[in-house]
């Protein structure tokens, strides 16, 4: 009997550093398990959450579940969409597709709390929550459009500009490459950018065509698009582009000329509202009001 015991604690005992010894050869010791353990990376998971902080505890999970939230309301495609947008609004740096879901569904929540708190637990309380919970979930929508008009007017702007300089360094004998680079150092506004945009897809690997037809769609102005069809279609047939940029450049001096004169006669319209509701109350009450005065003391004597 204890000649099995002790045979059952000997094949107990192999089996054991058996064991150890397959465990232990699994991984990498020595230096090697140093060098894993310096180059492993912490991650959200593996560390404690008291270690983190307060934005990696609290406000990031919120944010994820308010982008899951809206992107759960809103239709499919909404982050391409937002994505355009942002092209368009010209990538605001806090800005991302992300975040505005993520606010979008912030701003719904807050919304139909303040209704409830306004209204109170009622029908017209319900209604109310409804309806600036949803106001408040398009008012990135409606801030972002806003942003992006403000920056294509900017654009057309100094578009103008840009060519005449353009054009002058191609005809100098300069490179397209290097016109498109001195365009975006010496000119101000959201074209310089643009421009830049488009020689930064250019030297990555994308063809001039392409660079400009993603311009064109970016800003959506007639007046760009038909600058970036006419390149792309210069770059496709060989046309010589100093011939191309010296028309698109009368062009463009001509489509100036005429918005402003389209502006010029939207004064006329425009100055009428407030001469309405500001100047004629008051020539009404100073010529007409004495003689309303006058006639009242006559009609009070008779």
């Amino acid at each position: 009997m204890l000649v099995y015991i002790g045979a059952g604690l000997v094949a107990l005992g192999l089996a054991v550093g058996v064991a150890a010894l397959a465990s232990g050869s699994s991984g990498p010791t020595g230096v090697a398990k140093s060098l894993s353990l310096i180059e492993g990376v912490v991650g959200d998971r593996s560390a404690v959450k008291s270690e983190l902080g307060s934005r990696d505890r609290l406000l990031l999970p919120l944010m994820a579940r308010m982008q899951g939230l809206a992107s759960a309301l809103s239709p499919a495609g909404t982050g391409d969409r937002l994505a355009r947008m942002l092209d368009r609004a010209g990538n605001p740096s806090p800005w991302t597709p992300e975040s505005i879901l993520g606010t979008k569904g912030s701003a719904l929540i807050v919304g139909i709390l303040l209704g409830l708190l306004y209204g109170g637990l009622s029908l017209t309380g319900v209604l109310l929550a409804l309806v600036a919970g949803a106001l408040l979930f398009f008012l990135p929508d409606l801030l972002l459009h806003n942003l992006a008009l403000k920056r294509q007017e900017e654009t057309s702007k100094g578009l103008a500009e840009a060519l005449d300089m353009l054009s002058v360094c191609v005809q100098a004998g300069q490179g397209f490459d290097a016109a498109l680079m001195q365009v975006a150092r010496n000119v101000d506004g959201p074209i310089s950018g643009e421009f830049a945009r488009v020689l930064s897809e250019i030297q990555i690997g994308k063809s001039r065509g392409e660079a400009f037809v993603g311009m064109g769609e970016r800003v959506a102005l007639p007046e760009v698009k038909n600058f970036t069809s006419a390149l792309t279609q210069a770059d496709r047939l060989g046309l010589p582009i100093g011939t191309v940029l010296r028309e698109q450049t009368a062009t463009m001096r001509l489509v100036r000329r005429q918005k402003a004169d389209e502006k010029a006669q939207k004064v006329t319209v425009k100055i009428m509202i407030p001469l309405l509701l500001c100047l004629f109350p008051a020539l009404f009450i100073v010529i007409i009001g004495p003689g309303a005065l006058s006639m009242m003391k006559a009609f009070a004597g008779m």
